[in-house]
């Protein structure tokens, strides 16, 4: 059996005094929403904080609901409830398609959007036992200097695996985050970076507050798609999120297509608007772009399944997107 360490555990009442306890505590200290990502990590001794400070209680990281011209959504909502809510459903589809095949029910119920965002980067020589990870030798991600993907590597390479991320990029979402210097607002296509170790643009002890994602353009379709082993609590082996803009004429204006699970971030697919843009969503044009798409996307052996065949299959769920957005 894995066990936790010992550590104390903290439920302040407001977002002001959960960012004083981050700030009291820094450097032996995590935030803790849902806990279906990190509480596993702690038992496989990837992190030992001294203190954990809840912030699934806050009511400023609750909410979702319409603000002007935009869809605000609260960090600590569940995965289950942006499913599950009807504003979602009828405006940003593939956020709730995202959201809703995440994992399985029960970890979706405590499992938190903002949590989402923040997953932790995953690899098959870091997600293991201390036991394991001790046997092989320690990589670049955790207590070694090698990595075991890349041979020589000086930057981890572990793969960002948050569905709701890829949707999110897709959407023109921004995010507020919230610290001892204050709130800022970054674009989400600007919140990950290319290291495995730590891949976002977060200072210690930020809080992720909230998502605001503008309302989609008339004549806007979404599609996620999502590639695993098994059809439910298994992470993506690879995930896709499309949106494209159709004219009267059902013609492509713009289409932005985004991938992940195959680096640190998830990452635009490049020239596939190109590919499209001025034509229908016809058989030629669905294969140019799944053409365009594999020769952009290079897989890497960090995720327990042949490469090559992941690779594969990006072109399969490139012309699956874009099959539903012309249906």
């Amino acid at each position: 059996m894995l066990r936790l360490h010992s550590y104390e555990y903290h439920r302040p009442a407001s977002l002001d005094e959960a960012i004083e306890l981050l700030s009291r505590h820094s450097g032996d200290v995590m935030p803790i929403a849902g806990g279906t990502d990190l509480v596993p990590n702690m038992k496989h001794q990837l992190f030992t904080p001294g203190h954990l400070v809840a912030l699934r209680g806050l009511p400023e990281l609750k909410g979702i609901g319409e603000e002007g011209g935009s869809i605000r959504l609260g960090a600590a909502e569940s995965l289950a409830s942006v499913a599950a809510h009807p504003l979602i459903g009828e405006l940003l589809p593939s956020l709730a398609d995202a959201c809703a095949d995440i994992s399985g029910p029960q970890l979706r119920r405590m499992g938190t959007i903002g949590g989402n965002l923040c997953l932790d980067t995953r690899c098959t020589y870091y997600n293991q036992t201390f036991f394991w990870r001790e046997a092989l030798g320690f990589c670049l991600k955790k207590d070694g200097d090698d990595c075991h993907v890349v041979r020589g590597g000086t930057r981890c390479v572990a793969a960002h695996s948050a569905d709701a991320a890829t949707a999110l990029m897709t959407l023109g979402a921004s995010l507020e985050l919230a610290g001892q210097a204050g709130r800022r607002s970054i674009p989400i296509e600007d919140f990950f970076t290319s290291d495995g170790v730590w891949n976002r643009r977060m200072e210690p002890g930020e809080i992720l507050v909230a998502i605001d994602v503008p309302k989609p353009i008339a004549g806007t379709r979404f599609s996620f798609q999502k590639l695993r082993i098994r059809e439910s609590i298994d992470f993506p082996l690879i995930n896709l999120a499309a949106a494209c803009r159709l004219d009267g004429q059902e013609r492509v204006e713009s289409l932005c297509m985004v991938a992940s699970g195959m680096g640190a971030y998830p990452r635009k697919i490049g020239k596939v608007e190109d590919a499209a843009r001025g034509n229908r969503l016809d058989a030629a044009v669905i294969e140019s772009v799944a053409h365009q798409a594999f020769r952009q996307s290079h897989p890497l052996d960090n995720i327990a399944v042949d490469k090559d065949w992941r690779r594969a299959m990006v072109p399969v769920l490139v012309r699956r997107a874009l099959e539903a957005m012309a249906g």
